[in-house]
């Protein structure tokens, strides 16, 4: 697909296009380019991890055809615009992100336009790869195989009771749980909140081997 067609498909989701969407296209279509995959995809070889939610993470998407709802997308909020790409068949993974001052450059590249908005909007299409990303090669630290997970795989959590999907239970003293009932919340239920006159308040955590899910 050409890159005014890709940037069509994020901005139907939006107002209008913006200058992240502009970016998560040009970097999905560059990690596309990087572990020499055609994108966008229709099948589950390409597996992203994008580190900010948002216009970025749906020019992403709009770029390889990843998606949440296939689990070929998944959000790891560190606020960042950027993002890695695994190509599941060899497992090679790439992070790419903007290079340092790509705001200030894209100016060059719009000179016809004096708002800044615009420029990066213009800019960001039109600078070459090597001005626009930078491309690492990057090693996962968790297990692939174990984060895809087996389809179809289910368990119950035998405190709460509540299904758990893609082996994301934690086994502790032999007893079953969900990743909320071993102590690694990202909520507290109303019966947990502490009272004025003391008691204990639910401690989140970040455990296990596996990146947040999102």
């Amino acid at each position: 697909m050409r890159l005014d067609d890709l940037l069509s498909t994020s901005a139907a989701n939006h107002e209008r296009l913006c200058p992240r969407q502009v970016l998560g296209v040009r970097i999905g279509l560059a990690a596309g380019k990087a572990l020499e995959l055609d994108v966008p995809r229709r099948d589950k070889r390409l597996l992203v991890f994008v580190e900010t939610d948002g216009c970025f993470a749906d020019g992403i998407s709009a770029a390889t055809g990843c998606q949440v709802g296939r689990r070929t997308l998944r959000v790891i909020d560190y606020g960042k615009v950027a993002a890695t790409f695994v190509d599941t068949l060899t497992g090679r993974a790439v992070r790419v992100a903007p290079r340092s001052g790509v705001r200030q450059r894209a100016r060059a590249y719009a000179p016809e336009v004096d708002d800044r908005w615009q420029a990066q909007l213009l800019g960001y299409q039109r600078m070459p790869d090597d001005e626009l990303v930078t491309i690492q090669d990057v090693q996962l630290l968790f297990s692939l195989e174990k984060f895809i997970s087996t389809s179809g795989h289910r368990v119950e959590c035998q405190l709460c009771g509540e299904e758990i999907l893609n082996e994301r239970e934690v086994v502790r003293g032999g007893t079953t749980l969900c990743r909320a009932c071993a102590g690694e919340r990202y909520y507290t239920p109303f019966t947990d909140r502490p009272t004025p006159t003391g008691g204990t308040q639910t401690t989140l955590s970040v455990k296990g081997n596996l990146p947040p899910q999102g």
